[in-house]
């Protein structure tokens, strides 16, 4: 902690990934709410090549666009940076520079940033970070361990076929398997990108194809018919549960553009109109799932409430938005933890995650 007692913090965000753009989103979010605090945030943006820029300015210095979530992007006027190994977070700047950063915010979606080489990176400079740890960003991630992980573990998952090559799974294959229609999702993405819904041959190899541009290895699932459910978890040995919100999508199924370019692609209802025995088996499975997976400081956790009662867990997601529509903040703001609040929060948490690991020993003798 600096000799003004402010606690210094890392906003990581941007990124190598296709949700580029919603990192930058939720680092503006983020950025304001930290600097309303006792703490100094420091921004550190990755470009979409991976390169690693430290800003000594502020959002409108390094953030352009900042109202129009297609066009938002990086301004590269800032200095090359990088963490090394157990360098206890200082943060080492181009041209001789140096920042020791007492907890870093990781506010990055999808590959590369949420799917645990992020996380390993952090750990390896021996730096408390918020959200999941490597083993939980990892299994998460990739939605076809993760449901693995989750069904041997008793949570309700939907029916689903893993292929890595576009001719592993024909039509006429899934159909019979999973019956119709279909969603083909990339395993290791987010924020629904590259995600189709299909009903015929041509949807279905055209949506593989799509898929297949994000990652190489793609999920074949079932669809399910049910209300869109979403609970936040929050906490690390004792995790906590919000009450449940409900998405209502414009059309189709909640896609990219109503996450988040369009105000209006969705209807957010918090809490869920349903029954107060059904939000606590909500809450509870929540809890349960993210348990199952190892999550520690924070998930928001997907699932499909049927017709007869019966839940289906979706995924999980280990770092949501915290852009202004974001349901993560929302679902918390709804049972009276602010924003702000909510940030400090998970700042503590990781610090509070940090000091326990520091306490194990790493030699025998």
């Amino acid at each position: 902690m600096n000799a003004g007692g402010k606690l210094k913090i890392g906003i990581l965000f941007g990124g190598k990934s296709a949700e580029h753009e919603v990192s930058i989103q939720s680092a503006v979010n983020i950025y304001n709410a930290v600097k309303k605090g006792p703490y100094e945030p420091h921004l550190i943006g990755i470009d979409k090549t991976g390169k690693w820029f430290y800003i000594e300015g502020g959002l409108e210095e390094f953030i352009k666009n900042q109202n129009d979530p297609s066009e938002i992007k990086i301004e590269y006027n800032g200095k090359r940076s990088a963490l090394l190994p157990e360098c206890g977070g200082v943060l080492n700047i181009e041209c001789g520079g140096a920042l020791k950063l007492d907890v870093i915010f990781p506010i990055l979606h999808g590959p590369m940033g949420e799917d645990g080489v992020i996380q390993g990176a952090l750990k390896t400079a021996g730096v408390p970070f918020v959200g999941c740890g490597v083993l939980a960003s990892a299994a998460s991630m990739d939605k076809d361990v993760c449901k693995r992980l989750l069904r041997d573990s008793g949570v309700p998952v939907a029916r689903w076929v893993a292929v890595k090559n576009l001719k592993d799974l024909p039509f006429s294959a899934a159909a019979k398997e999973l019956s119709l229609p279909l969603f083909i999702k990339p395993a290791n993405m987010g924020s629904s990108v590259g995600v189709n819904k299909a009903y015929n041959q041509t949807e279905y190899e055209k949506a593989l194809a799509e898929a297949f541009l994000y990652d190489s290895k793609i999920l074949v699932e079932e669809a399910i018919e049910g209300r869109e459910i979403e609970c936040a978890v929050l906490g690390n040995q004792n995790p906590i549960a919000s009450a449940a919100g409900e998405i209502i999508p414009s059309s189709g199924f909640y896609s990219y553009k109503a996450k988040y370019l369009d105000e209006k692609g969705a209807v957010l209802k918090i809490p869920a109109e349903i029954s107060a025995e059904k939000h606590e088996e909500i809450k509870s499975l929540a809890v349960k799932t993210f348990n199952a997976l190892c999550c520690e400081g924070l998930s928001r956790v997907d699932m499909f409430l049927k017709k007869d009662g019966s839940l289906v867990v979706n995924e999980i997601n280990t770092m949501p938005g915290f852009t202004k529509i974001s349901m993560y903040p929302k679902l918390w703001e709804a049972g009276g933890l602010s924003y702000e609040a909510l940030i400090e929060k998970l700042i503590n948490l990781a610090i509070e995650r940090f000091n326990k690991e520091q306490k194990l020993r790493t030699s025998f003798f």
